[in-house]
């Protein structure tokens, strides 16, 4: 039987620690991997993955565009927990292809633009003394760029917010300053807002760090409204990166049309796998528009967004998770999750190897579940002073 031949045998979500990852298997025994992305709410994807499962199972494995179609456009419902299921699903099914085949992804996605990705580490801290404390440590180990350094800091939920605009804006201003004092021009700055700011603020604050020369600031006001963010990015000095919420191309399109983002922060796990990422990319390659994958999550996501960086022009530098275990706001050095797969791209001056071999190159171990127990992130938001909540 040709490997082309082969057939969907079974589709398994699996609940690993916070991640939430798909195991399909062919009639011929190959086992391919993907991860759904929408982390806050895991178990709704490991529903949608199950109920997708009801179409896959003795379908062809090869034909990934058709079944990509199938599940987006089958009875005109969407979303981020479908979506997700559906990207953890396609990128196993690339996975599949490539071990079938035995070439790496991007050997199928037309080959390789680059062998090596930048990378940017996270900083997550409480205090700015933190935060300068873990920039150099990761300049220490090789990072040339940082990114979720976040000017406003990841205080917790548990503590009541309030400041002056004022005291606000220029707390932060003179945190990013502190900050590029510590690195220099041996370092770039990836500021993240995290959606925290309304227009009026995103833009103030802004136009007062331009001279601190941010690589960009990402998602500066909530990310919903097109015509918002093009508002913004019409009077920003600095250029914004956004998307790593849009679970369909469509969302990028109507930012792209705007003019509204000048990096395409498409999450492989969440927008429709590796074939929609592709899709992405070819339309802000379209915009001139460069392209950072998002990915907070395990090694296996990292592999996907590696496979898609290393088969586009228009890549700029990869998310490597060094935070954000059990959910919690704390820097690490390892990447996240990398004790539950069989290799993690390792960080050397600033870059890491893409992974070349077959499929992903990168695999779950059998043991996963029981390294990383099932774990669901509370839900709960960070109250104000008077009464609402912060986004952040």
């Amino acid at each position: 039987m040709a490997p082309s031949d082969q057939l969907i045998k079974s589709v398994e979500p699996l609940h690993v620690g916070q991640f939430m990852f798909v195991r399909v298997i062919t009639d011929q025994g190959i086992s391919g991997y993907g991860e759904a992305g929408i982390w806050g709410h895991i178990t709704t994807a490991a529903t949608a993955i199950s109920r997708f499962a009801e179409y896959l199972v003795g379908k062809r494995a090869f034909d990934i565009e058709y079944h990509w179609n199938v599940m987006h456009r089958f009875s005109y419902f969407q979303g981020l927990a479908i979506n997700a299921a559906i990207s953890a699903i396609d990128i196993a099914l690339w996975d599949i292809k490539g071990k079938a085949l035995n070439v790496p992804i991007y050997q199928l996605l037309g080959g390789a633009c680059r062998t090596k990705a930048r990378v940017y580490g996270h900083i997550y801290e409480k205090t700015i003394e933190d935060v300068l404390s873990e920039c150099k440590r990761k300049m220490d180990l090789g990072f040339t760029a940082f990114g979720h350094i976040n000017p406003f800091l990841d205080e917790g939920t548990d503590q009541v917010y309030f400041k002056t605009h004022v005291k606000k804006m220029k707390e932060a201003e003179e945190n990013v300053r502190r900050m590029r004092a510590v690195v220099g021009d041996k370092v770039d700055l990836l500021i993240e807002l995290h959606r925290r700011l309304t227009p009026a603020e995103a833009i103030t604050f802004c136009n007062n760090i331009k001279d601190t020369c941010p690589m960009f600031v990402e998602d500066p006001i909530r990310p919903e409204s097109a015509d918002a963010m093009a508002r913004v990015a019409d009077r920003l000095a600095v250029p914004i990166a956004t998307g790593e919420r849009f679970c369909t191309i469509y969302e990028f399109q109507a930012l792209l049309s705007r003019d509204a983002l000048e990096y395409a922060r498409v999450d492989v796990a969440v927008c429709g796998g590796i074939t929609g990422a592709k899709k992405v990319a070819a339309m802000a390659e379209a915009h001139n528009v460069q392209v950072v994958p998002h990915n907070p999550l395990s090694p296996l996501g990292l592999a996907a967004c590696l496979q898609v960086a290393a088969a586009i022009p228009n890549f700029a530098i990869q998310e490597y998770s060094t935070g954000f275990e059990a959910g919690v706001f704390h820097s690490t050095i390892e990447h996240l999750g990398s004790n539950i797969v069989d290799h993690c791209p390792r960080v050397v001056d600033g870059f890491v190897d893409i992974p070349d071999g077959p499929g992903l190159g990168v695999n779950l171990l059998e043991n996963a579940q029981s390294i990383r127990p099932p774990l669901v992130q509370p839900i709960k938001m960070r109250p104000h002073r008077d009464g609402f909540v912060v986004d952040q």
